[in-house]
């Protein structure tokens, strides 16, 4: 028994099977790949993602004391450090933002289009920022469209309504008076304290007379 399970027993069967010294190749190779995953997690990822997480303050803080130019700039480095990690993907978020404030629509587009965010909230607001830049390049169509997905994805008392207000507005420049007025009634009925602030019924009775003519 113990001959049959020597080592040089286990040599030649590993020389003479070609099948089992595939399988041994790809296993031990799919071994070293998922330990050298967690590796990279636990000493290299890791560490970087923590330290990414405070890497957009400085560029907020230009943005919010209006130093656009230097927020940007601020910003621009640290998504270049930290991209894929928390704190890059939040200074992404931030970085086209700041480009929207200087106009420069389609730059924001890039960058919104690359941010990666597990937030749901700032994940919704990415969309809405995207929306926002295509009605500022007067693609209302696709705005409207990214309004409507960021009323839909959190039905809260916030961004729900603000985003099927822009959409109606946006339904409205494209003269499709039934789908504003489908987006004015949604926040009459659900959303009665915006509605209130923006005497929502006015919008609901200009949309119903448009959409009779």
């Amino acid at each position: 028994m113990l001959e049959d399970i020597s080592g040089e027993k286990i040599k030649e069967q590993f020389k003479s099977n070609n099948k089992l010294r595939l399988i041994t190749i790809v296993v031990g190779g799919v071994i070293v790949i998922v330990l050298g995953y967690f590796a990279y997690l636990q000493f290299m990822w890791n560490p970087d993602n923590d330290k990414s997480k405070d890497s957009y303050w400085a560029g907020l803080n230009y943005a919010t004391s209006d130093s656009t130019d230097m927020a940007i700039e601020e910003l621009e480095a640290q998504v270049k450090k930290y991209d894929g990690k928390v704190g890059g993907e939040v200074a992404q978020f931030v970085l086209a933002r700041q480009y929207m404030a200087k106009g420069d629509f389609k730059d924001a587009l890039k960058e919104l289009e690359n941010v990666d965010l597990s937030d749901a909230y700032v994940s919704i607001m990415a969309k809405g920022l995207s929306a926002d830049c295509h009605s500022e390049l007067k693609d209302y169509e696709k705005a409207a469209n990214l309004y409507l997905e960021a009323a839909d994805a959190s039905d809260n008392e916030f961004t729900a309504p603000m985003y099927l207000m822009k959409a109606g507005l946006c339904a409205e420049e494209l003269k499709d008076f039934e789908m504003a007025t489908t987006c004015y009634e949604r926040i009459r009925d659900n959303y009665t304290s915006f509605a209130s602030q923006k005497a929502i019924d006015k919008y609901v009775a200009r949309a119903k007379n448009k959409t009779t003519k």
